[in-house]
């Protein structure tokens, strides 16, 4: 078993960096310094956009996130609630298990909707706080969540 464990340590070494969350500090490029940014968690944030178009609809029908640091995200996709497992990663990456959700049925239009936020949500890549916002980028496009007072 030793000898499994020590050809194993190479391997292991390499996969290290990018398994290592960020539930202190993120390092971000940011020209010649690094700066640290810290994922936020137990805020409760409402979708605004999602590739640049306003989700539809009243303030209460729009989607919800919320990440807390037992790393569980939970939220209202526009008619269902849902929940999984996401990992702030090391230079700002983003990634999200499988999704939770329950069986409501709604109209089509808002099924859509949620659809969609739940594909980008599930395909994240990148995460980053701008002017207040939470932004999730990924294969499905950018997520843009400003934060519920």
């Amino acid at each position: 078993m030793k000898r499994f464990l020590l050809r194993m340590a190479p391997a292991l070494a390499c996969l290290a960096p990018a398994l290592v969350f960020s539930t202190g500090e993120v390092r971000a490029q940011a020209g010649p310094m690094l700066a640290m940014k810290k994922f936020p968690f137990d805020i409760q944030w409402i979708a605004v956009s999602l590739n640049n178009k306003p989700f539809p609809g009243e303030r209460s029908e729009r989607p919800t996130l919320s990440l807390d640091e037992t790393l569980r995200v939970r939220g209202f996709g526009s008619c269902n609630t849902y929940s999984a497992t996401a990992y702030p990663l090391q230079q700002q990456r983003f990634a999200v298990g499988p999704i939770a959700l329950t069986k409501r049925e709604c109209s089509k239009e808002v099924m859509a909707v949620e659809k969609l936020f739940l594909v980008a949500l599930r395909t994240a890549q990148q995460w980053d706080t701008e002017e207040g916002k939470l932004v999730i980028v990924g294969q499905s496009g950018q997520l843009v969540f400003e934060r519920t007072f």
